[in-house]
């Protein structure tokens, strides 16, 4: 019979790993077109460029007590955890076992007379020390994994922060633009209220007719129609504020008119910048995952290598009570412990091939969000502009129709024209108002999306901050 000696053993544990090659690959960031140049410094408060302290306020507080916010700091400090558990498991380990118990000893077994057939107390006291090598770096990968989990988890942080704020910011421009259209409406229901007065003293006197004043009553309902929208727009929003802070309605009600710039201009390029993919928490998270799924695979492939452990032991056994106290009771022990897997039914594989499928997954994750990111601010970017220009033209038809306005007015108040004359051109100038407040909201909105998809003011994807 022939015998295999450690080292062959060795050799043919090693030779038995399967080759296993990862199937995806991460995207090289020069595939995305991006520009040559960098995106100007965010600052980390950026929203404070809008210049509303109340703003500042509802940001402070919904990253102080938002519930994902919560959800993300437990996933930092479970993954520290998992770290720290990682890092002891790299040492030695000391541990004291005892025992003590009566019992009767068998008479027709290994335990010689006088003791066989008695009863008698058995007694044990023992330290323990093992520690293992880790002559293959299995464990050191399994702490490189942890390690990146870890960095992962404290992006992930970094990220909700971002989006959390800019979810308020986005929010808190919503609120201004309902403001912006309730005072639309109040200003022309003011208006439209005096020219139904004026209609109904022209029909005491005769001069115009029930039909001038039906119109007019209409253009006031119209407008009053536009206050009520803006107004149930105003509450949603509010109500979103207070929920991204994790408070009630009370929070809500206490909510002041916003004083926001919305025409704020905030450092953003003309092009996808081509740091995008350093800037942004979410796409170095994604990255760390594929560090720590890589560190996992490699945990998988040494598993297939010997697991030499060292131990050690030194106590007191013995039978009876008193003999457990003497010297002679005394029990000491040293040396190496090798496992050395040669058959498992192929479960050593399958741990490989998951921890490959892993890896796989962690890359296309990481393809799919990069992707994501510089088509987010591929389309803010371009969004930007379109919303420029159609701002340039909403405010020519806004100034034409208020030019008509003015000259359809004298001539009515000339008795040229009636006023159900002149309803069609209102009514288009009160929606053409409502629309330029709206294209306005657009635009700072489109701004604050940008922001986003550049990664905001996290000073490092690397570091982010706790």
């Amino acid at each position: 019979m022939t015998r295999l000696s450690p080292a062959a053993l060795l050799l043919a544990s090693a030779c038995a790993i399967p080759a296993s090659p990862p199937a995806v690959t991460p995207v090289a960031p020069t595939a995305l077109g991006l520009a040559p140049e960098a995106a100007p410094a965010i600052s980390d408060n950026w929203w404070t460029a809008f210049g509303d302290p109340q703003l500042d306020r509802l940001v402070a507080d919904a990253t102080a007590g938002n519930p994902t916010l919560d959800a993300a700091l437990a996933r930092v400090a479970q993954a520290q955890a998992v770290l720290a558990s990682r890092d002891a498991a790299n040492g030695p380990d000391v541990s004291f076992d005892g025992s003590a118990q009566v019992s009767r000893l068998s008479g027709r077994y290994t335990i010689p007379p006088p003791y066989a057939g008695t009863v008698r107390f058995i007694g044990q006291a023992q330290a323990n020390l093992s520690w293992n090598l880790d002559l293959f770096g299995r464990q050191k990968a399994a702490i490189e994994g942890a390690r990146a989990s870890t960095r992962a988890a404290g992006l992930d942080l970094a990220a909700a922060r971002l989006a959390i704020a800019g979810s308020v910011v986005q929010t808190y421009i919503d609120l201004a633009r309902a403001e912006a259209q309730a005072a639309i409406a109040r200003r022309t229901i003011a208006t439209r209220t005096d020219s139904l007065r004026l209609v109904n003293v022209r029909i005491r006197n005769r001069l115009a007719s029930n039909l001038q004043a039906v119109a007019a009553q209409t253009l006031l309902a119209q407008a009053q129609t536009a206050l009520v929208r803006a107004e149930g727009a105003r509450a949603l929003a509010t109500n979103a504020l207070a929920a991204l802070a994790a408070r009630g309605p009370d929070y809500a009600a206490a909510i002041r008119p916003a004083t926001l710039r919305l025409d704020t201009a905030l450092p953003l390029p003309a092009r996808v910048p081509a740091d995008l993919l350093a800037r942004r928490p979410d796409i170095a998270a994604a990255q760390a995952r594929i560090e720590a799924a890589a560190a996992g695979r490699q945990v998988a492939r040494r598993a297939f290598y010997p697991n030499v452990n060292l131990a050690a032991l030194a106590g007191f056994q013995a039978v009876g009570l008193g003999n457990l106290l003497s010297l002679d009771a005394g029990t000491v022990g040293a040396g190496p412990a090798i496992h050395l897997p040669l058959f498992d039914n192929g479960r050593l594989k399958a741990d490989l091939a998951g921890a490959t499928a892993g890896l796989d997954l962690a890359t296309a994750d990481y393809n799919d969000r990069v992707i994501g990111a510089v088509r987010e601010a591929a389309d803010a970017i371009a969004l930007i502009g379109n919303l420029a220009q159609q701002r340039a033209r909403t405010a020519e038809v806004v100034r034409g129709f208020g030019e008509t306005n003015r000259l359809n007015a004298i001539r009515v108040s000339s008795g040229l024209d009636s006023k159900l004359d002149l309803v069609d051109n209102d009514v288009r100038l009160l929606d053409a108002e409502l629309a330029q407040a709206n294209l306005v909201a657009d635009a700072a909105r489109q701004r604050v999306a940008l922001v986003l998809a550049l990664g905001g003011g996290v000073p490092s994807a690397q570091e982010p901050a706790r």
